[in-house]
């Protein structure tokens, strides 16, 4: 039996024999396998003590990894077929990643001490006699980590990168601005980390919490960090997708500049970066002098990320100092504009124009959908399906994440020791029950949902303990919704997953992960007279 999650398309196992892995094991590589390379002699080299030294394709005793068009034919670029034999091992690929993800399905067939980064005594390294041929099912596997509420150190991004690749996940969608931090360097722009990327203290807990954290909080990446973790995602086929806030969410943009901000209304030079949670009402103004700063900024974002889509964000923009400002009524009106909807979506539109003349795509939350969506935008969908639906059906390309399945800052359970407990309640079997693609979508409308994400927002999370608490395992659950073909909801086996899951969790102990155990917290993951926000049905905390 294979235990693997996310789960392949098709396994046979042959017999009870098994191909070993020791010191004369060699790699053989032909093209397209030199990240894949790097990479297993680097993780399996570390976990297991072997040299894995260059072996030729005729050899014995030898894991061979290379690429064929018939795999890419059959599977995608994606996808990959992987033969374990007494006399050695056979791992192709449609293209480069299929080839990757299919060497995380090997790694994962050599156990749990696989995944540690050094040999522990008396291992021996066995594969069960196989047959895998697999491939996702999206080609949008996401998972969006907030660094701006809780900044992230590198590491840990790093890290984060590393448990994707584990879970075959290929997108992450970095959020690195908003009211209570800015976290990445612009060299045009200073102050934008200067001031704007700490905070003098933190609210702990939900916003109803009379708790503070009085210390400073804050970091930011700088260019060559980005850099770094761009390039490290590459190496492990992981795309990253950055996003900068605009219109709303923008407080720490503001306190930074204050000319940012809505003037005639409010005195935007006393604002600092933002200490409590919820939404902000100090947004951009929607002025020539804002264009031109978010262009530069821009700029230098698309020099450092060379994904196709750039996140934007476009959510939550609190319209209420837009309804108050002469200068910004002035504006509507120089526009022709109905409202103030509208006004967000010229906003939005002017950057999917300057986006598509890049050579880019505009991504953001759904609320770009309000006073009509722009041209060549794609949809974010995190407050139902609805937006999805409507944005496929107008023929828009869409990323399901809403929040009601697959927001993993909510919380996991209902008991009264879940850590600062956040909105509705969401099991690893909820999760592993989410739906990406609408019953009510046709199959052409159906093609525009590139793939799911689940969103990990860190209001509530103050560390990398907390980050690992919430994400995990609900992550693996997500994982195989998302990578694997399986049947509708009500008829997916959540008893055979969570069997599964019983060696998973060992993977995730031997990785280090924080997880929530399935019979709750544990004594130091509890937070005890910390307000949550723990009523069904309740609004968002952004």
């Amino acid at each position: 039996m294979v235990d693997v999650i996310p789960e392949p398309r098709h396994v046979q196992v042959h017999g009870d024999g098994s191909f070993e892995l020791g010191p004369a094991t060699k790699l053989a590589v032909g093209e397209g396998a030199e990240r894949t390379e790097r990479w297993l002699r680097a993780t399996l080299g570390a976990a297991t003590g072997l040299p894995l030294p260059p072996g030729e394709g005729e050899d014995d005793d030898v894991v061979r990894l290379y690429t064929h068009p018939t795999v890419t034919k059959d599977l995608g670029e994606e996808g990959y077929r992987l033969a374990v034999r007494p006399n050695g091992v056979h791992l192709v690929g449609g293209g480069p990643a299929g080839l990757f993800w299919g060497a995380q399905t090997l790694r994962r067939l050599l156990g749990p001490d696989a995944f540690r980064r050094a040999p522990l005594p008396g291992r021996r390294w066995r594969l069960p006699l196989t047959r895998i041929q697999d491939a996702p099912r999206f080609r949008w596997r996401g998972l969006m980590l907030d660094v701006s509420r809780h900044f992230m150190p590198k590491d840990g991004v790093l890290r984060y990168l590393d448990l994707m690749a584990a879970h075959k996940l290929n997108v992450f969608h970095f959020h690195l601005t908003d009211d209570q931090g800015w976290r990445i360097e612009i060299k045009r722009y200073p102050r934008l980390t200067e001031v704007g990327s700490w905070r003098a203290r933190t609210k702990f807990g939900h916003r109803a919490s009379p708790l503070w954290e009085e210390k400073p909080h804050g970091g930011f990446y700088t260019q060559d960090d980005i850099r770094e973790i761009v390039a490290y995602a590459a190496e492990r086929h992981i795309t990253v997708v950055p996003e900068i806030d605009v219109p709303g969410h923008s407080q720490a943009a503001i306190a930074a500049y204050p000319e940012l901000g809505n003037t005639d209304v409010i005195d935007t030079s006393s604002l600092t970066v933002w200490d409590n949670w919820g939404i902000s009402l100090n947004v951009l103004a929607p002025t020539d002098n804002t264009l031109r700063f978010y262009e530069g900024v821009f700029e230098e974002v698309l020099e450092l990320f060379p994904s196709e889509f750039i996140h934007i964000g476009g959510d939550e923009c609190a319209k209420e100092q837009w309804r108050e400002s002469p200068s910004v009524q002035a504006r509507i009106e120089e526009l022709g504009l109905a409202d103030e909807d509208q006004l967000q979506s010229w906003f939005i539109g002017h950057f999917d124009k300057w986006l598509s003349a890049r050579g880019r795509r505009l991504i953001g939350w759904d609320e770009i959908l309000e006073g009509g969506l722009a041209e060549g935008a794609a949809v974010s969908s995190w407050r139902g399906y609805a937006a999805g639906v409507a944005a496929a059906r107008a023929g828009h390309d869409v990323v399901m994440c809403p929040e009601q399945q697959v927001y993993l800052d909510y919380r996991q359970d209902a008991g009264a020791d879940e850590p600062v407990p956040i909105a509705y309640v969401r099991t690893l079997e909820d999760v592993y029950r989410f739906e990406p693609v609408p019953p009510e979508l046709t199959p052409e409308e159906a093609a525009h949902v590139l793939g799911a994400q689940a969103n990990v927002w860190t209001e509530v999370m103050e560390d990398q303990g907390r980050v690992d608490y919430q994400t995990f395992p609900r992550l693996a659950a997500f994982a195989e919704v998302a990578w694997s073909a399986l049947p509708a909801p009500a008829e997916r086996d959540f008893a055979d997953f969570e069997r599964r899951m019983a060696a998973h969790y060992e993977l995730l102990d031997a990785l280090g992960v924080g997880y929530r155990p399935p019979t709750g917290p544990l004594p130091w993951q509890k937070r005890p007279g910390v307000l949550g926000r723990p009523i069904e049905g309740a609004p968002p905390n952004r």
